[in-house]
């Protein structure tokens, strides 16, 4: 199984770790300690992810980037919005066109096209220049656009583990692709994936209530818990405090709010 950390080592940032054994008793090993409840979250891999996801990886024992999923078009797997002066900005990643039937992990990204440039030009000159972390940061992000990416579920867990940096969220990544072949679909895909992760419960986000079976995860032994999750709100650089926009990629909240971004992101869950 490939296990993803949240941290890199010091001489590949930006890409995640490559396979290795998980250790009985760690948070990875996914045969001992159910007893002790186990919770999993899953999602398919998303580009400069948005806040609901960063938040569903910080409240999950295990984090199971569904990379064996259908790609969707027009989806969030290889774009997202941003800050702009004006309108938010969204960054799309081209890639290369296939079949529909693609998979996540099948997607390979179009480098023909300038994206690397397009998008750090617009994050470093026109949408967070001037906010208050960007000098913090700025290095980091121009290392990840400084490289080569040639597959989106590559890139995706890039940005992803650069915001769970950022964050300070620790929670270990595991590739389902990795994790064997599910014959299941649906809510039988994600309990089977779930049971692999050695879950006891499966963190599950509210846009799922009007599809997921609950019962077909209790067949597995896995109990359903809602993320309920609650946008929190905070200053942005190039507004005025009733001018919030929402459900951008996390990377505003990081720069806007640096250090304070966790604890941030966690007041907003008790607010009512």
């Amino acid at each position: 199984m490939l296990v993803v950390t949240g941290v890199p080592s010091s001489s590949s940032p930006g890409r995640a770790d490559g396979p290795r054994d998980s250790e009985p008793g760690s948070r990875t090993d996914t045969t001992s300690d159910r007893a002790a409840g186990v919770t999993v979250a899953l999602h398919q891999p998303h580009y400069l992810p948005w806040l609901g996801l960063l938040d569903k990886i910080d409240r999950s024992d295990r984090f199971v980037m569904l990379d064996n999923v259908q790609f969707e078009r027009r989806g969030w797997q290889n774009r997202n919005y941003v800050a702009g002066s004006g309108e938010p900005v969204l960054l799309t990643v081209p890639v290369v066109q296939g079949s529909r039937d693609d998979r996540i992990q099948d997607k390979v990204v179009d480098n023909s096209q300038k994206w690397k440039h397009k998008h750090y030009k617009a994050l470093a000159e026109h949408c967070y220049r001037k906010s208050p972390y960007w000098g913090d940061y700025r290095d980091e992000v121009a290392h990840l656009y400084e490289q080569e990416w040639n597959g989106l579920t590559e890139l995706a867990i890039a940005t992803t583990r650069l915001l769970m940096r950022g964050l300070g969220i620790d929670t270990p990544l595991l590739l389902a692709s990795e994790m064997g072949d599910f014959p299941g679909h649906k809510s039988e895909l994600l309990a089977q994936v779930c049971a692999k992760a050695g879950a006891t419960t499966m963190l599950s986000g509210d846009g799922a209530r009007d599809y997921l079976e609950p019962e077909t995860l209790r067949r597995y032994g896995i109990d359903v818990e809602w993320q309920g999750f609650r946008h929190p709100v905070y200053p942005q650089h190039a507004r005025g405090p009733g001018d919030f926009v929402p459900r951008l990629s996390a990377i505003d909240l990081l720069l806007n709010t640096g250090p304070e971004a966790l604890h941030v992101l966690r007041r907003a869950r008790t607010q009512n």
